[in-house]
């Protein structure tokens, strides 16, 4: 998909000071309609004559009909998005890329963990398991991130928490005074997990540097590593695997991912500049 839908912007929700997320819906009636995607993948969202960048679809609201991406104001397109209000217009091209394995995880134990800004591409999949709650076994959810004041998506954690069979932790690495939950790195966390890994499968987010020490740690509690999948971070300018922005290896993250499973890229995972 080379030409860009037009969605209109309903709302724009600062999370944070640099956190926000946009609520969008589908001028065209049709393509609203038949538009779809699946948990973990992501669209590019273009502000007109500027240029575009790739954001998660964190969910569907679908009585509402309405489109959320939650995005971190880090460069000039995404300070444009940031500014957007009620009303506003942009283009979105997707849903593009591989999405988490739904289908593999039902009638297992699923553990999502997240850090940072992370937690955006597992809110869908954490949304498809609340819909078919009886598909899938427990549910472990583990939230990192830097500052207490960073924690977004409060409503849908206190959910989350009053969902059967479901287990909510989160952690921080520096604490304002009105933080409850624990401290310190979201490796220890998972140090503290007691599961049949067998019959578990794991989705993990967030910088390669956590998620390296988050799949040793699973390994060494004996987490089959084909129970374990990823979602990868790289630059993405055409999502359809022909600028080579996002090569990895002999991999293309916009066609190839962004989930990947980890015995796939587990070759390139550790190596430096990829």
């Amino acid at each position: 998909m080379l030409i860009p839908y037009d969605a209109e912007i309903i709302n724009n929700i600062h999370e944070t000071q640099n956190i926000f997320t946009l609520h969008l819906r589908f001028t065209d009636p049709l393509v609203q309609q038949q538009y779809c995607f699946s948990p973990g993948q992501f669209n590019m969202l273009s502000v007109y004559g500027i240029g575009e960048v790739p954001i998660s679809i964190v969910d569907v609201d679908a009585k509402k009909e309405i489109y959320e991406h939650t995005i971190r104001n880090v460069g000039y397109v995404t300070s444009l998005l940031f500014e957007l209000k009620s009303g506003d217009h942009i283009g979105v091209r997707g849903a593009f890329g591989k999405g988490w394995p739904m289908k593999e995880a039902e009638g297992k134990d699923v553990i999502i963990v997240t850090g940072g800004l992370g937690c955006a591409p597992v809110v869908s999949s954490i949304q498809f398991i609340a819909k078919h709650r009886e598909s899938y076994g427990n549910l472990t959810i583990l939230h990192g991130m830097k500052c207490s004041g960073d924690l977004i998506y409060q409503e849908r954690y206190r959910e989350w928490k009053a969902m059967p069979h479901t287990q909510v932790q989160m952690i921080c690495e520096q604490a304002d005074e009105v933080w409850q939950s624990e401290t310190g790195l979201i490796t220890s966390l998972i140090q503290k997990i007691n599961t049949d890994f067998k019959n578990t499968l794991v989705m993990i987010c967030g910088p390669e540097i956590m998620m390296q020490h988050c799949i040793q740690l699973l390994l060494d509690k004996h987490c089959d590593e084909n129970n374990i999948y990823l979602s990868m971070e790289r630059n993405m300018q055409c999502g359809i695997g022909k600028c080579g922005h996002c090569q990895m290896g002999e991999l293309f993250v916009c066609q190839d991912g962004p989930v990947f499973h980890y015995p796939k890229i587990k070759h390139l995972f550790h190596k430096k500049n990829l």
